[in-house]
């Protein structure tokens, strides 16, 4: 009698096994939102997901979404995402995270953009709180200030240094350049976007030869992302040097690049996607912020425009394309 249960059992048991492999995978869908174009974060953020086990296709359906370089879309954009109620929504730029923010309390926001707490995304880094957490693509105000200095040592005798960025976000961008600007005796100027489209880029470019500045800074603002090969190649054709904040902008051209792992940080946002989706709180847990930065020169660019770059720079590069 023993024995005939055992065997029982055994049967159930296998039988139990088998429907459990049978069950589909839960199913999760996710929104990324993205202020125009495409990303570089993407790849490797997919890539950690996939590794993580949440595949699209299989386990997770991916609804993909783009602001057009509008910020004064972002809003009705927002209230579409949320509309669709997906699991969570991934927001590329404190922008497009604030317009989520305020259209949703309850879905869970993991976003990629500058400083969050100055821009009042979060509280805290360590306890971000509701339902936002993600990663800072930089350590602070002072990287801007940073590369500035690199670009006042490259080329010393600059004294009008433009910034690439959108009009929207000017006063917000050059706030941590005033003081590094005044003890380098360089004067910033605006080149400003309304939108972040390829005419609005050739439009500024256009215009810098009323403003006569000895070097450009390109803002990290991921909107200028999805056109970064048109602004490489028009401040080529410009014939002044330029420091950019991601390796994206060296990878087609650009001269130098102080800047922090985009491939990194695409991972980190992937392993709080995948806590979320198994049930972890966004607000407990910490924002990540990046902490090795590197700074790369591209010799080809330099002779492409002309330009002399000192043993100093390349002497303190962490690496050099030729």
């Amino acid at each position: 009698m023993r024995r005939r249960d055992f065997a029982i059992g055994l049967l159930l048991a296998a039988a139990i096994d088998t429907v459990r492999a049978q069950q589909p995978a839960k199913q999760h869908q996710i929104a990324v939102v993205v202020p125009a174009g495409s990303v570089a974060v993407e790849q490797p953020f997919f890539a950690e997901l996939e590794r993580l086990g949440d595949i699209g296709g299989r386990n997770l359906t991916v609804e993909r979404y783009s602001g057009e370089g509008r910020p004064e879309g972002f809003t009705d954009l927002a209230r579409q995402v949320v509309e669709r109620n997906p699991d969570a929504i991934i927001a590329v730029s404190n922008p497009i995270a604030l317009a989520v923010r305020a259209a949703t309390s309850t879905i869970p926001i993991v976003f990629i953009g500058v400083e969050p707490i100055s821009t009042g995304l979060v509280p805290s880094l360590a306890h971000p709180g509701g339902n936002i957490t993600g990663v800072t693509i930089d350590a602070g105000e002072e990287i801007e200030g940073k590369r500035l200095q690199i670009l006042k040592e490259a080329v010393p005798s600059a004294s009008r240094v433009a910034l690439l960025d959108m009009r929207a976000y000017w006063e917000e961008d050059v706030q941590p350049l005033r003081e590094p600007s005044r003890q380098l005796q360089i004067t910033p100027i605006g080149m400003l976007l309304q939108e972040a489209t390829p005419s609005e880029v050739q439009r500024v470019f256009a215009e810098i030869p009323q403003e006569r500045p000895d070097a450009i800074i390109v803002s990290a603002r991921p909107e200028f992302i999805a056109s970064r090969k048109l602004i490489v190649q028009l401040v080529e054709k410009s014939r002044l040097p330029a420091i950019y904040p991601w390796r994206g902008y060296m990878e087609v051209g650009g001269l130098m690049a102080y800047a922090s792992d985009l491939g990194e940080l695409g991972r980190r946002m992937a392993d709080d996607v995948h806590e979320i989706l198994n049930g972890a709180n966004p607000g407990d847990i910490p924002i990540y912020q990046p902490t090795k930065f590197e700074f790369l020169v591209n010799l080809k660019a330099a002779k492409a425009l002309g330009f002399t770059l000192p043993p100093s720079i390349l002497a303190r590069a962490d690496e050099v394309i030729e």
